[in-house]
């Protein structure tokens, strides 16, 4: 069964349909150099975070419930992941949410944050 749902995976995949992905870049530059830079992309509710690079030698993300932001009640159901730079982590379940990536772990600097999900 696994088989012939990856063969029409990719039989699909010829023709243009991709499932639904979103993928939000995040990058900071300064005195010529990345401060960081970050992928995140999100497919059928599995959730990808590639640190690039980073300053610190970390990307510190904080993952919120689609709708809520730093400092309201609903950010006590944030999710924090932190992810070495060149290294990436990959979690299940996430659907709807808004991401915040920066190379500390300060919510301040979570200030804004970008949708990714359904």
């Amino acid at each position: 069964m696994d088989k012939l749902f990856a063969l029409f995976a990719f039989l699909a995949s010829l023709i243009g349909c991709d499932g639904g992905r979103d993928t939000v870049v995040h990058r900071i530059a300064g005195a010529g150099s990345d401060v960081l830079f970050s992928r995140a992309t999100v497919q059928d509710g599995v959730a990808r975070f590639d640190c690039v690079r980073s300053a610190s030698g970390s990307c510190h993300y904080l993952v919120l419930p689609r709708g809520c932001t730093t400092g309201q009640p609903c950010a006590s159901k944030a999710n924090r992941y932190d992810v070495a730079a060149g290294d990436s982590r990959q979690v299940t379940g996430l659907h709807a949410f808004r991401l915040c990536v920066s190379t500390t772990t300060n919510d301040a600097s979570c200030s804004a944050s970008d949708s990714l999900g359904d």
